[in-house]
């Protein structure tokens, strides 16, 4: 018999957690073939979350919880889980029953196809935040742009990866920013995509805030462009070109209209513009410092502060 671990992480979802855990059981009891396990990756919650899960816990053995000791974030929980299983199959998705349960058997019929890797598209229908929606669609094609790995829009953080490919990201990609989305396109493997539709969540309220969602579109460019540290010398360039270009109509103007202030045009436009580009590409560098420095201080991606139903 294969096994199959289902990962979720949880962050302030009492509201929920127990409607995600009846809906994920209820599928996986239906799958003959495979052994399953639910894993849930706590962090750090504020709520009732963890106590809600040791009760499931102590009633079903075949759920674990993994509890951080700090809030690390989304993608360090689901770092945290990966490390902590060696199924034949292990299934990603979010506990805001926003990922539908009933996807997983067709995730699985890929799987025994033989694909390492089934992505799945969101596909948000209109009652969606038409804001969320534009914003989404302008980060993904600024990322196709710019990166060398194609990123699907639409791409969520909901896919099956194989043993294989798990085992790839625990011994070798251990890098402290993580972008998954793009790290399961680029380790590469044979891969397919599901669409699916979006539901509405089973309650409580989104916690990806929009300062979390710009630091995540941030570490996203970051790890997979330096486009935009070479941007900076070619707007150099062109800058310089146009300063040099406005210093020459400053010079024909001052002796055909002399009654224009001495300077005004140089201080009127270069200092201003010259100001912006210099505090932009300042934010773009420091946002490559400081994943340069995140990296030296080489601290945990996370830390466990207690597990259960685990072996050992």
């Amino acid at each position: 018999m294969k096994t199959l671990t289902v990962l979720s992480p949880v962050y302030n979802e009492e509201q929920v957690i127990e409607g995600f855990y009846e809906e994920l059981r209820s599928v996986l009891s239906s799958l003959d073939d495979y052994a399953s396990t639910m894993l849930f990756v706590v962090d750090r919650c504020t709520d009732d979350s963890l106590t809600i899960l040791e009760k499931v816990a102590q009633a079903d053995p075949s759920v674990k919880v993994l509890s951080l000791s700090s809030r690390f974030g989304h993608q360090m929980a689901l770092l945290a889980g990966i490390d902590h299983t060696n199924s034949d199959a292990l299934i990603m998705m979010d506990s805001d029953l926003q990922h539908p349960p009933s996807l997983i058997p067709a995730m699985l019929t890929r799987f025994e196809e033989g694909y390492d890797i089934v992505f799945t598209v969101r596909e948000d229908g209109q009652e969606a935040d038409f804001l969320k929606r534009l914003t989404s669609r302008l980060f993904y094609r600024l990322i196709n742009m710019i990166s060398d790995v194609p990123i699907l829009q639409g791409s969520a953080d909901f896919r099956l990866i194989s043993r294989r490919v798990v085992s790839v990201f625990q011994a070798g990609i251990r890098e402290r920013n993580q972008f998954l989305r793009g790290l399961f396109v680029w380790v590469g493997f044979k891969s397919t995509g599901i669409n699916f539709q979006s539901r509405e969540r089973g309650g409580g309220q989104s916690k990806f805030s929009w300062s979390r969602l710009f630091q995540f579109a941030a570490h996203g460019v970051v790890s997979f462009s330096k486009r935009p540290l070479q941007a900076a010398i070619y707007l150099g360039v062109s800058f310089a070109l146009l300063g040099f270009l406005l210093a020459l109509i400053t010079f024909v103007e001052y002796f055909t209209h002399r009654s224009w202030p001495p300077g005004w045009a140089t201080i009127a436009i270069l200092i201003p513009t010259f100001s912006g580009i210099q505090l932009i590409f300042l934010g773009v560098l420091g946002q490559y410092i400081g994943a340069i420095f995140d990296e030296v201080k080489a601290r945990p991606h996370y830390i466990v502060e207690r597990k259960l139903n685990f072996s050992d």
